[in-house]
């Protein structure tokens, strides 16, 4: 319920900061709002707003069925073999220790990976590949686990959903902005067709997006050295996770869909300010410090 208050209070928050950047830029430029964006300027304001808010939720709420479909996860309940009770009471007692309600637990055909999504922490789904349980030990595997549901504890699938809903929420306004700059005269009026102000639109939301995405990259980065020390916390050292990542090294961890990229285990080996996660080596040193 507080990340739920907390995004409402970010997207009024976006609302109000539209309106300030917007004024300022107007003084700057020495005009007004109405000449800048048009009467459409309140239009365009609450569908930012309502892009922000419905679009994110609507995402989260979805998360679950998406993710079973996308990879094609099967929900186990631990009846189905040994290794699958062993899957299952892991994952009850690591959500136990993070104080939370038991995720569902499944399993999906692929090379070596794992993820959580869902929208609320104690109604979680927690997945691993077939390649990651047949390629890693126990120890190394629950840390991976770990991994996971600290995602969960930490709330990061609807953080990262927020800040996503926020940037959506200035792409497609300023978008709209620069392309009312650049197709109007100094009166005001549209210079060109309607259709050269989509085009400038279209052009603008892809350039902005680019930038946004690059802001998403960065925070889920710094959220996967955090899902990795809270791994090593719930299992009271860092040695299985450090022990785990090395491991992964060694394999070539498997694609998810880019909706569930920032929530895996890895995503490669190396990493760019593309990528969502860290390099191997970067967090591996990270777990290393905090054994020092």
């Amino acid at each position: 319920m507080k990340r739920v208050i907390l995004f409402l209070a970010t997207n009024i928050a976006v609302m109000i900061t539209l309106g300030i950047v917007t004024n300022v830029l107007c003084i700057f430029l020495g005009t007004s709002v109405a000449e800048l964006v048009g009467p459409e300027y309140a239009n365009l304001a609450i569908l930012a707003f309502v892009y922000g808010i419905f679009g994110a939720f609507i995402s989260l709420l979805l998360s679950k069925p998406i993710a079973k479909f996308s990879c094609g996860a099967k929900v186990i309940d631990g009846s189905e073999g040994e290794a699958e009770r062993w899957l299952v009471a892991t994952v009850e007692d690591l959500a136990r220790r993070a104080n939370l309600k038991a995720p569902e637990v499944a399993i999906y055909p692929g090379a070596a990976n794992a993820f959580a999504t869902g929208a609320f922490k104690n109604h979680a789904l927690v997945a691993v590949s077939t390649d990651i349980m047949s390629q890693m030990t126990r120890e190394e595997l629950r840390a991976v686990l770990g991994h996971e549901i600290s995602h969960v504890a930490n709330g990061d699938m609807v953080t990262l959903t927020l800040v996503q809903g926020v940037l959506n929420a200035f792409v497609i306004f300023f978008s709209r902005v620069v392309a009312s700059i650049l197709t109007s005269s100094e009166k005001g009026s549209r210079r060109n067709s309607s259709g050269l102000y989509f085009l400038v639109v279209f052009a603008f939301e892809i350039v902005f997006g680019i930038l946004a995405s690059l802001i998403v990259f960065a925070f889920s980065r710094r959220r996967e050295y955090a899902a990795d020390a809270g791994s090593a916390n719930l299992l009271g050292s860092p040695s299985s996770m450090i022990a785990a990542l090395r491991r992964l090294g060694n394999l070539q961890p498997g694609a998810l869909p880019k909706s569930l990229k920032a929530f895996g285990i890895a995503e490669g080996k190396k990493t760019s300010i593309w990528s969502t996660h860290p390099s191997l080596e970067d967090r591996i040193a990270a777990l290393e410090g905090r054994a020092v």
